[in-house]
């Protein structure tokens, strides 16, 4: 062993196996006498580790569940186990988990050295989900530079896409990462507008820490409050009202990801599909995405979207 620390650090790796150690087996695999051994799993336990000793023949030592979640160590294939965990937590957008995992995978992947972080990504880059249930999949690398940029006060340079699809710089103040109808949003201070926005984390490309401090606080006293009262607002949502050219059952089964709340019901040979509240944009990329024949009766904001897109393909 190089030193006390190093040791100690070992044998904890050791008691996070799910199995008991004979003090014979750590002292040997440790190179240290069982009185060192002893020692040892006292400051553990004084850290907080919750060790368990037997007496006995076949007794040992062994880490159980205690009242507090304590530190943990994890071997490179763990780390990179969890790291990809974490990243399809964040790209789904849970609800009850996904805050917790793009924090997780922050500080995550600021503690994995540089080779773990270069497979974690080369293991992305060769999975995928299909029909994920989120709107649009935010690149995890993004929302961690985010994450880590809100959570340290510092400012960020970017490249922003906007809705008409031109591509521009844009120097920020990252707040609070949001997730919200199928999509993370970051709130943020524009020192270009000098004014509050909200940005698609999904079109924001290249994000880059600059280390300087952020001075900008909310004109709310929180985040939610701030999106409250509308001062920055996601978007305003409606629930489609369309007649599918389409029976019942197939509607159901094109639909069966993306149904939410929405309702299916006959409409003579068609079916009648009110839909889960969703953006104008989202609904009727998910019209267009059914393949066949259909009649809006609202919202109007629906039917001047699919006009739009009508207009642009056909010049």
């Amino acid at each position: 062993m190089s030193g006390p620390t190093s040791r100690l650090l070992s044998l904890l790796s050791l008691l996070q196996t799910a199995r008991t150690w004979s003090g014979s087996e750590l002292a040997e695999r440790l190179e240290v006498t069982q009185r060192t051994v002893r020692r040892d799993i006292d400051r553990l336990r004084e850290l907080g580790y919750p060790i368990e000793a037997d007496l006995g023949v076949h007794g040992g030592y062994r880490l159980v569940a205690g009242t507090s979640m304590p530190p943990l160590l994890l071997e490179d294939d763990e780390a990179v186990a969890v790291a990809l965990g974490l990243r399809t937590i964040a790209v789904l957008g849970l609800p009850e988990l996904e805050d917790a995992g793009v924090r997780a995978l922050t500080k995550l992947g600021q503690s994995l050295p540089p080779r773990l972080r270069h497979r974690v990504r080369t293991l992305a880059a060769s999975t995928t989900t299909w029909r994920s249930p989120t709107g649009s999949a935010a690149d995890p690398e993004v929302l961690t530079v985010l994450a880590a940029a809100a959570a340290n006060r510092e400012r960020v340079r970017m490249d922003y896409e906007t809705r008409d699809g031109r591509h521009g710089p844009r120097h920020v103040e990252p707040r609070h990462l949001v997730s919200a109808h199928r999509r993370w949003y970051l709130v943020a201070f524009d020192l270009d507008r000098d004014d509050w926005r909200t940005f698609r984390v999904d079109r924001i490309l290249e994000p880059r820490a600059t280390g300087a401090r952020a001075r900008h606080d909310l004109p709310a006293p929180d985040v939610s409050a701030h999106l409250e009262q509308g001062e920055q607002a996601l978007g305003t949502t409606y629930r489609a009202d369309v007649t599918l050219h389409l029976p019942v059952a197939t509607a159901r089964e094109r639909l069966r990801d993306h149904l939410g709340d929405g309702t299916l019901a006959p409409d003579g040979e068609h079916t009648r599909w009110r839909s889960t509240e969703d953006t104008p944009e989202w609904l009727a990329m998910r019209l267009l995405l059914l393949d066949c024949g259909f009649t809006v009766h609202g919202p109007p904001a629906l039917r001047e979207r699919l006009d739009a897109i009508h207009e642009r393909t056909r010049r």
